[in-house]
């Protein structure tokens, strides 16, 4: 299965922002990003006033990037968004949270995505009761996700759980105990923190 194999920090230069793809690197004074701000290349530095189109692209690319989906997988998503009901841009976004690997990492047992994804594929995570091996699985509400393996690899992920940075949204219930997740909701608008002007992908794929 293809995947960007290239250096993450470079795609939050080419963003403009954090997208918290490297875990704790990110909180700390090494994020590259704090020391090149800029995006990357030859002609980084300069100014460039983006088009309408080159705006909307961004906003996709802001949004594929953070959660680690390609171009493919990120149409299906939206068509599926587009088919819900609800607002097509707030339904893509709610798409993309209910994602396993994202709801691993938003509760706090990964230090990001990637790990999150890692451990659902190296069957690390159960979704009520059975394996769940698969980083796009849609979790549902009243889902229970609960972390599984050897008694070293709990205890890394309950050391990750107490070291955490970010707040856990609201639309989940961590039971850190027994590294447990219950989805009590699915997440708002208001509950996604990315700070991405939706409506403009809309558009974007609406041409």
């Amino acid at each position: 299965m293809a995947k960007y194999t290239g250096p993450s920090c470079r795609l939050c230069r080419r963003e403009g922002m954090k997208l918290f793809l490297k875990g704790d690197k990110c909180y700390s004074e090494k994020c590259t990003f704090i020391r090149r701000d800029y995006v990357p290349g030859q002609h980084g530095k300069s100014r460039i006033k983006l088009s309408d189109y080159g705006l909307q692209l961004r906003e996709k690319q802001k949004v594929k990037r953070t959660y680690g989906i390609l171009e493919g997988q990120f149409r299906l998503y939206f068509k599926m968004a587009e088919k819900s009901r609800g607002i097509t841009g707030t339904m893509l976004l709610q798409l993309l949270e209910r994602r396993l690997d994202n709801v691993v990492y938003q509760a706090g047992f990964a230090t990001s995505r990637a790990q999150a994804r890692q451990m659902v594929r190296h069957r690390h995570v159960s979704v009520m009761g059975r394996i769940a091996d698969i980083p796009s699985y849609l979790v549902k509400k009243d889902s229970l996700i609960q972390m599984r393996g050897k008694e070293e690899n709990l205890k890394s992920v309950k050391d990750i759980l107490t070291s955490r940075r970010a707040e856990v949204p609201s639309w989940l219930k961590v039971d850190k105990e027994n590294l447990t997740a219950t989805v009590t909701r699915f997440p708002e608008r208001v509950d996604i923190k990315i700070p991405v002007q939706e409506q403009l992908i809309v558009e974007l794929y609406s041409k």
